[in-house]
C-alpha cells in the first residue's frame, strides 16, 4: 500500500511534533480566547499553577471537545455526524448540554462497568475463578447500578455486607473474586478497592486487626455447579476474641472495637467506612474519578494513598470530597462538576515544560486509547465486527460478533488484540494491571496487520465512500469526521487533493491510503 507520502506529508502538523508549547502554527486542537475560571475547580487549580508560575493551556477546540468527551464519558468515539452536529452548533451552553446527554447514553453504563470490572476482578477463569454464570449475575449488577446511579456508599455498603449465592446474590462475589480466601487477603482487597490504600505494606498488626472484620466469612458449596454461599458464620472460631468470647477488631485509623458474637462484623466495618467522617473513602473515589477523566490522579497513583505521598492539591481533594458527601454520594455530581471546568476542557499543548505543570493539570494529558475502546472505535468506522473468545470453554463463553468490547463481562472473554493493547488480566484490582504503553507489535499491527487491512478494504462504509461521486476533498472531509472527528484543515485538503490526483493511485486506493493513514496517526490513537 503507497502509502508514505501521505502519511509523512498529512501529519507533518499533527504528529508527537505538533504537541509543543509552540503557537507559531494555528492548530485545530484549541481555541483562541481568554481563560477565566469559572467554577471552583477552576480556581483551585489555576490559584496554584498561579503559585507554581505556570501558564495553563488555551481551551480546546469544539472538535478536540467533543471526541474528549465521547471517550471520557462512555469510551466511544462520536460518529461523523455527531461530531459534524457540534461543531457547527453555535450554542453558548452546547458543552454542558452534551455531557448531560452521555451521561445518560447506555454506553456510559457499558464504559463505567468495565472499569469497575478491572477493579472488582469480575473474570471467570484462573486465578479468579469466578465460573461463568457469577460472572455474568455480577456484571449485570455493577452495570446496572452504575446505570441506575445507586449512591456509592450504598454499592459499597452491599458489597461488603451481603451474603448468599453468587449466582442469586450477584455483590458476594466480591468475596469471591479475591485469590485467597484468608481474612488478611480480604482486608488487602477492601483497602486498595474501597481506601485506595495498599495494605500489603501495613505492619502485621494494623493488618490483623483490620482482617478481623472478615475472619467469619463462610464460602458452602451447593448441589448446583458451581455455585457457593457466601455468609456470616459466627461459628468459625475468630482470631483476636476477648474473654466474653467476642470478636475483638481493630478499624485502620486505631480505633478498637468489641463485637458481640452474634453480630456480622463486616457490618460494623462497612458503616465504619462509609460514614462521612472516614478519611479514605469519599477521597479515594474522587481522587479515582479525577484519575479516570484527566489521567492522573490528585494523590497519584489513584491506589497508593498513604502518608507519604501527598495529594498535590490538597484543597482540591477536600472541595471534590465535600461535594460528594452533600449530594449523598452522587458519583454523576462529580463526574460533571469536573467535566464542566475548564481545567477538563484545557488543551493538550501546554504552554510550559515545567515537570509541575503536568502533575498541576496545567494541561489535557495525552493517553493511548485503551484496547477496548480502540478496537471498539475500528469497528465503528470500518462497519466491522470482533471474535472473543476464552481459552477454557465454558457456558456463555459465545459472544455474538456484534458486541462492543467494552460490554465485555469476562475478563477470561478475549482476543489477540485486546491482550496486545494492555487490557489488565484482572487479578489483583490494581490500576497499574492495565498497559497503555505502546509497543513495536502494536505498530506494526495497526500498520501491517491482514486484521487491519480487512477491517480497512472490507469495510462497507469505506466502500460506500469509494463509490460515491464526491470530490476528493467531500470523501476526505468524510473520513476526517469519522475517524478523527474534525473537518480538515486546507493544508490537509490540499495534501489530499494533491496525492489523489497524482496519478498513481486511483480513487479507491486513495480513499484506503487515506484511512489507513488516519487510523495510524497519534491523533486517532491517543486521548488529546
Amino acid at each position: 500500500m503507497n502509502i508514505r507520502c501521505l502519511t509523512v506529508a498529512a501529519f507533518l502538523m499533527f504528529g508527537p511534533g505538533a504537541v509543543t508549547m509552540s503557537n507559531a502554527v494555528v492548530s485545530p486542537f484549541e481555541s483562541r480566547g481568554g481563560l477565566k475560571p469559572r467554577s471552583q475547580i477552576d480556581r483551585l487549580v489555576f490559584g496554584r499553577l498561579k503559585q507554581l508560575g505556570i501558564e495553563p493551556a488555551n481551551i480546546c477546540s469544539d472538535a478536540v471537545f467533543v471526541r474528549r468527551v465521547f471517550l471520557d464519558v462512555i469510551g466511544t468515539l462520536p460518529t461523523a455526524q455527531e461530531a459534524r452536529t457540534f461543531i457547527l452548533d453555535k450554542s453558548p451552553g452546547k458543552r454542558s448540554a452534551l455531557i448531560d446527554r452521555l451521561l445518560e447514553r447506555e454506553e456510559f453504563a457499558d464504559y463505567w462497568a468495565m472499569k469497575w470490572s478491572d477493579l472488582l476482578r469480575v473474570k471467570a477463569e484462573f486465578p479468579i475463578n469466578l465460573w461463568p454464570n457469577a460472572v455474568q449475575a455480577y456484571h449485570r449488577w455493577i452495570r446496572a447500578s452504575i446505570r441506575d446511579n445507586v449512591a456509592y456508599d450504598r454499592f459499597v455498603w452491599e458489597l461488603l455486607t451481603s451474603s448468599g449465592s453468587n449466582f442469586r446474590v450477584p455483590q458476594v462475589n466480591f468475596y469471591r473474586a479475591i485469590q485467597s480466601k484468608e481474612p488478611q487477603a480480604i482486608a488487602q482487597a477492601v483497602a486498595l478497592t474501597f481506601m485506595g490504600v495498599r495494605a500489603d505494606k501495613w505492619d502485621k498488626d494494623r493488618l490483623s486487626g483490620m482482617a478481623a472484620f472478615f475472619s467469619q466469612v463462610a464460602y458452602k458449596g451447593t448441589v448446583e455447579w458451581k455455585e457457593e454461599i457466601v455468609t456470616f458464620d459466627p461459628n468459625i472460631a475468630a482470631f483476636g476474641p476477648n474473654s466474653s468470647g467476642g470478636l475483638r477488631a481493630v478499624f485502620p485509623d486505631g480505633s478498637p472495637v468489641t463485637l458481640s458474637a452474634d453480630r456480622d462484623p463486616r457490618r460494623v466495618f462497612a458503616d465504619w467506612l462509609i460514614d462521612s467522617k472516614n478519611p479514605w473513602f469519599a477521597r479515594n473515589i474522587v481522587n479515582r474519578v479525577w484519575s479516570w477523566l484527566l489521567g492522573r490522579g490528585i494523590i497519584h497513583e489513584p491506589d497508593d494513598i498513604r502518608p507519604d505521598n501527598p495529594a498535590v492539591n490538597p484543597k482540591l481533594l477536600a472541595y471534590l470530597e465535600k461535594q460528594l458527601i452533600s449530594h449523598k454520594y452522587d458519583l454523576k455530581h462529580i463526574y460533571r462538576l469536573i467535566l464542566y471546568s475548564d481545567t477538563y476542557q484545557l488543551s493538550c499543548i501546554p504552554k510550559t515544560d515545567k515537570a509541575e505543570g503536568a502533575a498541576n493539570f496545567s494541561h489535557y494529558p495525552l493517553r493511548r486509547l485503551e484496547a477496548e475502546v480502540l478496537i471498539d472505535a475500528l469497528c465503528q468506522i470500518t462497519g466491522t465486527t470482533e471474535k472473543y473468545s476464552s481459552a477454557v470453554p465454558e457456558p456463555f463463553t459465545f459472544v455474538p460478533e456484534e458486541n462492543r468490547s467494552i460490554a465485555l463481562a469476562d475478563g477470561s472473554i478475549t482476543s489477540s488484540f485486546l491482550e496486545m493493547f494492555g487490557r489488565p488480566p484482572r487479578d489483583t484490582g490494581l490500576e497499574s494491571e492495565r498497559s497503555n504503553r505502546p509497543s513495536a507489535a502494536q505498530r506494526l499491527h495497526l500498520l501491517n496487520s491482514t486484521h487491519i487491512r480487512r477491517k480497512i478494504e472490507q469495510s462497507r462504509k469505506l466502500r460506500f465512500l469509494m463509490q460515491s461521486k464526491g470530490n476528493p476533498r467531500q470523501v476526505a472531509t468524510r473520513l476526517y469526521l469519522a475517524i478523527l472527528s474534525r473537518f480538515p484543515t486546507d493544508e490537509e485538503l490540499k495534501i489530499v487533493q494533491t496525492y489523489s490526483s497524482s496519478g498513481s493511485v486511483k480513487g479507491r486506493e486513495a480513499t484506503v491510503d487515506l484511512a489507513w493513514a488516519l487510523i495510524n496517526s497519534p491523533e486517532f490513537l491517543y486521548r488529546h
